[in-house]
């Protein structure tokens, strides 16, 4: 059922992480709503909205990294594609801010 998608390391610890922040961030809420805040983004917002818009960035910084991961070979002049751990830690990184400072 699952043989088109490129389940490789990476991949399953992107998906795991945004389980565990959803399962975690469900709990949070029930235990402490939250008040809306204002902070960069141009609207007030709640914990889960600022998840909601962190994963959706974490979800397309990924996904450019993967059409341009050829590109940058050429580019850089590499032997091989960069690794995908970069943009996991660029979008992981992405998340972090937006869900603190958002």
């Amino acid at each position: 059922m699952f043989e088109w998608m490129a389940w490789t390391t990476p991949v399953a610890v992107f998906f795991s992480c945004i389980v565990l922040m959803l399962f975690g961030m469900t709990l949070w809420e029930i235990h402490s709503p939250t008040p809306l805040r204002r902070g960069f983004l141009p609207i007030a917002t709640t914990r889960g909205d600022r998840l909601f818009i962190g994963l959706l960035s974490a979800a397309y910084i990924n996904l450019a990294f993967v059409g341009f991961s050829g590109q940058l070979m050429d580019w850089m002049s590499l032997e091989a594609e960069p690794s995908i751990w970069i943009s996991f830690v660029i979008s992981m990184g992405a998340l972090v801010l937006i869900m603190r400072k958002g």
